[in-house]
């Protein structure tokens, strides 16, 4: 049984694929992109994910349990006693660690004591072996090969001289932060960073038969707010929520990619039934059953659906590798561990199974064409099948499922799902599809009256798209998509980044701002050197000069960014609904502003009280105001800057912004203040602040822009592909108008006509579907970032939709060219 299959697979289906090579080899290229675009995008997010949860296997080892500090200021060293005191706790090995440098400089700085070696973790080796010499050596580290160090080299490291006891090995180093580590003993990693008597992270192993719940439950007790007791993988699933919104935009563009090539394969397994016929009319009427057929083509499919799914895989992850350096900066710096390229185990398997499943649907929908046809209705032409019409059944079926689906879309994007809320647009777009495919004997009488506004060649190629309706709907359908996908992302995305801009407006109103990193990357730490601010208010010619502070926290099991301001020239747009009443009370400690995802993620409202827990203990507040704020990387919490840092135990700032005095000479102070800031610190204006922030969120946008353009190139291949086929599949009749004198140029313009009907109409439909979607996508692009983002049609949308249509007419081209060469006499040959 299983050799007659694979004969009867081999002979009549891969021999086929062989024989229509070119048929194959696009279809293959389609379903690659599609494959390929998804590894890639699987690839960005896994690798942020998977670089933290890397990190945070090798320093934990065999650690049930992490008790980690609320923000990067840790936790009294202290908190350390009563946490070993805990019945269950086997042992809890203290830990330091602390991002240093920035961008390509950026490394980890870990210190640990001798308990370490009861983790078994990648640290336990190293620090046992050169414990004596980092003893023996003042201020001594271990350092990764990446570092570029040498024993014995002596450097500046925080606030100390450093000197390198020695350099990892390049297998230890690969499995900690890639080589970009700096390992200290606890004492001297505390005097490198200034922050006596901290402790950022402490890893607990259970006491054998110990219940991990309820030790988690009674550590939680102890530290009381102070610092937060979880799962060593809490810290990369916090590292995923940065990249959330850019993994869901790009997975959303290329499931678009994915859809128009289901729409190929469609087309490509419906004319291969079509050509067919006569071997499938003779093996009917010799006694060959239906279903074995039908499973023949849906195995064909399957198929090419796994070669180029596999082919596609393998280009996505040198494609992701790629795109990878085009993440915005932000995303990159907000994770302690440096992002290594990594392709998820399951991002190839998955990518893979959804171009077979795609392969296989599509095919599915194609082959049904072998069920209704007997076999004398099988060597009818092309389109004479009642197969190839949609039943009335069929009809009001797909006009229920559509409605229920476009209106699903709308509830889930008015439903203030957070992130979540971007599925709409594509099931909205779905649902669009579904109501055109009820239309579809109204597109196709469209397109062919659109083909005869082009006289003769015209009505000749009216002929032949009224004769495929199925094939010409699906046709459509793809330049629909392509327009649509353009349309409506391409300018909900220009209307978010409007208003991402709008909400930082406010900083260009101050004339300099001073930073440890670039403003555009949210400069959370460390902090600026105590003495700077006075430093800087000494300079002539400086005016007014206010603090701020960022960093980020846990909050329930997510971060937010906490923002503490002062004076007038920090302030920001979350600040501008807050009242004097409200500034008063966040001056004593009483209240707090929140973005609206923060509020929805804890189940706040206006008015709510919220526990803050804080190194200092757990504090109760209220939310005095929910703020739309862009939260692409994590929503914030604002409170009063003095608050911040004694809560928090966070003193100093991380942003300085000064004004500069009346008729104060710009130029000479922007040059006095470089001056007096230390070389490793940003000094920038505010209205290049507000430039680069913008030029980074348009950075985060281009990689599903990118995408939606690969769309569209993706619906020119499937134009061409089906009129190529088209081509093909009437070779005998095109040789036959040739015989009968018809021109070269009359058949060139016959085929281009059918591209002018499917294109103009299908863009036509797109640009309609896309104005609709843009809106919707503006009202989930709102709830997904916690901005509102105003819905601003713009004339570049025709500008877009025309672009998508030439791209996709460009497909029509090599197949008319090759009908107008068409021999002769070779083509009446054709049986």
């Amino acid at each position: 049984m299983i050799q007659a299959a694979w004969d009867r697979l081999r002979l009549f289906n891969i021999g086929e694929l062989l024989a229509h090579r070119g048929r194959t080899v696009m279809s293959m290229v389609v379903m690659g992109i599609s494959a390929g675009l998804l590894v890639s995008v699987f690839s960005i997010s896994g690798s942020i994910t998977g670089s933290v949860d890397k990190l945070t296997q090798s320093l934990g080892g065999n650690a049930a349990l992490e008790v980690s500090g609320i923000t990067d200021a840790g936790f009294d060293q202290e908190l350390l006693q009563q946490i070993r005191t805990v019945s269950g706790v086997s042992a809890a090995v203290p830990m330091l660690r602390q991002s240093i440098g920035t961008d390509e400089n950026k490394a980890l700085l870990i210190g640990a004591d001798a308990s370490v070696s009861q983790l078994g973790s990648d640290l336990d080796g190293p620090l046992k072996d050169q414990a004596s010499t980092l003893l023996s050596v003042s201020n001594g580290v271990l350092v990764g090969a990446a570092m570029g160090r040498h024993e014995g080299e002596r450097f500046q490291l925080g606030s100390v001289t450093a000197t390198v006891a020695g350099v990892l090995d390049d297998e230890a180093a690969r499995r900690l932060n890639g080589g970009h580590i700096v390992v200290a003993l606890l004492p001297v990693a505390q005097k490198i960073t200034g922050r006596t008597a901290k402790l950022d992270s402490v890893q607990i192993i259970a006491a054998p038969n110990a219940d991990v719940e309820q030790l988690r439950s009674t550590l939680t007790e102890v530290v009381a707010g102070r610092a937060v007791v979880a799962d060593p993988s809490l810290r990369a699933a916090q590292a995923g929520g940065a990249i959330q919104l850019v993994r869901y935009s790009t997975l959303a563009s290329s499931a678009a990619a994915l859809i128009v090539s289901s729409f190929l394969i469609y087309n490509a397994m419906s004319m291969a039934v079509v050509q067919r016929r006569p071997m499938l009319s003779l093996l009917r009427a010799i006694g060959g059953r239906r279903t074995p057929m039908v499973r023949d083509l849906i195995a064909e499919a399957a198929l090419l659906g796994l070669l180029g799914g596999l082919i596609g895989a393998i280009a996505g992850i040198f494609m992701g590798r790629t795109a990878i350096v085009r993440l915005p900066a932000a995303i990159v710096q907000s994770v302690e561990a440096r992002t290594e390229y990594m392709v998820p185990g399951y991002a190839v398997p998955v990518a893979v199974v959804a171009c077979v499943l795609a392969s296989v649907s599509a095919a599915a929908l194609a082959a049904r064409q072998v069920y209704k046809v007997e076999p004398i209705e099988a060597l009818a032409p092309v389109g004479a099948s009642a197969s190839d019409s949609v039943k009335p059944v069929m009809r009001w079926a797909a006009v229920v499922l559509g409605t229920v689906m476009v209106v699903g879309g709308i509830v889930i994007a008015k439903a203030d799902l957070g992130r979540y809320s971007l599925a709409s647009i594509s099931l909205s777009i779905l649902g669009a599809i579904v109501l055109c495919f009820a239309a579809t004997d109204p597109i196709v009488r469209v397109i062919a009256g659109v083909a005869r506004l082009f006289g003769a060649p015209g009505a000749l190629g009216a002929t032949t798209l009224e004769r495929a309706p199925r094939r010409v709907w699906a046709t459509a359908m793809t330049v629909m998509i392509g327009v649509t996908a353009v349309v409506a992302m391409g300018n909900a995305t220009r209307n978010m980044v409007s208003a991402a801009t709008d909400t930082f407006q406010d900083l260009g109103r101050t004339d300099i701002f001073v930073s440890p990193t670039p403003m555009e990357q949210f400069p959370t730490g460390p902090l600026l050197p105590a003495e700077l601010k006075a430093k800087l208010r000494a300079i002539p010619g400086i005016g007014d000069m206010g603090s701020a502070q960022m960093a980020f926290a846990t909050l329930g099991r997510g971060r937010v960014m906490l923002q503490g301001y002062e004076g007038g020239v920090a302030r920001n747009a979350a600040l501008d609904s807050a009242t004097q009443g409200d500034l008063a009370r966040m001056a004593a400690g009483e209240g707090v502003i929140v973005s609206r995802d923060v509020a929805g993620s804890l189940g706040v409202h206006e008015g709510s009280d919220l526990d803050l827990p804080t190194p200092t203990g757990v504090h109760r507040v209220q939310v005095l105001r929910v703020v739309p704020y862009f939260s692409a990387i994590s929503g914030i919490v604002v409170m009063d800057l003095d608050v911040l840092r004694q809560w928090y135990q966070r003193p100093g700032e991380t942003i300085i912004g000064i004004d500069l005095a009346p008729g104060a000479d710009r130029e000479a102070v922007m040059a006095a203040v470089r001056a007096a800031v230390p070389p490793d610190l940003h000094v920038a204006t505010g209205a290049a602040t507000v430039d680069a922030i913008t030029g980074s969120v348009q950075q985060g946008t281009s990689l599903s822009t990118a995408i939606l353009w690969i769309v569209v190139l993706v619906a020119t291949v499937a134009l061409l592909n089906t009129l190529m086929l088209s081509v093909l599949e009437r070779r005998r009749e095109l040789g036959v108008l040739r015989a009968m004198g018809i021109s070269r140029q009359f058949l060139l313009r016959t085929i281009l006509t059918e591209a002018v009907g499917i294109g103009l109409t299908g863009a036509a439909i797109g640009l309609v579907v896309g104005s609709a979607v843009h809106y919707l996508a503006t009202i989930a692009l709102s709830n997904a970032i916690s901005l509102d983002i105003a819905y601003h049609p713009s004339p570049l949308l025709l500008v877009y939709a025309v672009a998508a249509l030439v791209l996709s007419l460009l497909g029509s081209i090599p197949p008319a060219v090759r009908a107008s060469r068409l021999p002769i006499v070779e083509a009446i040959a054709i049986d």
